[in-house]
């Protein structure tokens, strides 16, 4: 598959073309040309490293949603090594094709994933409904979730979603509620939960399965309440402000650890995840392990009581005493 530039990638695009020039070139005139294809190889690291460690949020946004970027199931069975069973339906309307889960061996471990799945191309993109779950996937993570806690199995969710689905059936059938239940049932499951952003992580339809005792975010990925150009039609009333609200809302990876609200960042390949995927799926594996090893042997209360007292501090908030409320009344 040809690869896909994105707009600040095109320095990138004009090298890799010299460089497939090259060849062609040795390869009809039956010529020497390893030293212009080292040159120009060189130049073409130099250049993606420069490009890779200056990004705005607004292009880590787009990076992050990059059209080759891996998605929930290819993390899943790269992982497993093909050692993996889907498991469908909430028990209560239908099987949400957004939402996906089932049991996966990590190196002998089993383990309870969870994750929202995007489609490649737009027969796909619509079965999947482009990653934004109904209740019903809730629903369903909700109820893998509790099978794993019941046979005392650790859940990994991977987190890469535009947000829950807005339609009105979806209001009807609860989809507040739904995602509400998650954080709360989760805050509480007594086995060990590593919540992963891949992607996009945004607003509820992202915190239904996020609640974790280890939240990790790829480094080219995002997470905030909004998307900035959600944000940006509400502020400004139009999308051509959404690079300024991509910077306003501190959405990326280091802007997360920096406040605290996550516990860690893993680093991507140079040039992102989709630059090199199987090199990103061992680097997910190695940190999914290494968690994992630490997380099971911590025992069941305390487990808890720690993942409820990290998501209880973040934030900052001041309570006020009954003499000071009574000061500001008068």
């Amino acid at each position: 598959m040809d690869r896909i530039y994105l707009d600040f990638e095109k320095p990138l695009e004009e090298l890799r073309d010299q460089i497939i020039k090259t060849k062609e070139i040795g390869e009809k005139g039956k010529v020497d040309v390893s030293a212009t294809l080292e040159e120009l190889s060189q130049k073409l690291e130099e250049k993606t490293k420069e490009i890779y460690s200056n990004l705005t949020p607004w292009q880590r946004v787009q990076v992050s949603r990059h059209p080759q970027r891996p998605y929930t199931l290819d993390y899943i069975n790269a992982i497993t090594k093909g050692e993996f069973i889907e498991l469908h339906g909430d028990r209560n309307v239908k099987d949400d094709k957004a939402m996906i889960g089932g049991l996966g061996s990590i190196d002998g471990r089993t383990v309870m994933f969870i994750g929202q799945q995007k489609g490649r191309n737009t027969k796909e993109r619509k079965y999947r409904n482009f990653g934004m779950a109904n209740p019903e996937g809730y629903r369903k993570a909700l109820r893998l979730m509790k099978l794993a806690e019941k046979f005392n199995k650790p859940v990994v969710a991977l987190i890469d979603t535009p947000g829950a689905f807005p339609g009105l059936e979806a209001e009807e059938r609860g989809q507040g509620e739904a995602i509400a239940r998650n954080l709360f049932e989760m805050m509480k499951l007594k086995v060990p939960v590593i919540c992963v952003v891949i992607g996009e992580g945004a607003s509820g339809g992202a915190l239904g399965i996020g609640i974790g005792d280890k939240v990790l975010m790829l480094e080219n990925t995002w997470y905030s309440v909004i998307s900035p150009e959600s944000c940006s039609s509400i502020l400004w009333r139009d999308w051509e402000h959404k690079e300024q609200a991509a910077d306003a809302l501190k959405l990326t990876a280091k802007d997360m650890l920096k406040n605290k609200l996550i516990d860690g960042i893993i680093k991507e390949p140079l040039g992102g995840a989709h630059a090199d995927p199987e090199k990103m799926y061992k680097k997910l594996k190695t940190e999914l392990k290494k968690n994992l090893n630490k997380l099971v042997e911590i025992p069941v209360d305390e487990l808890v009581e720690q993942r409820i007292d990290k998501f209880c501090d973040m934030g900052v908030y001041k309570e006020s005493t009954a003499k000071e409320t009574t000061a500001e009344k008068a």
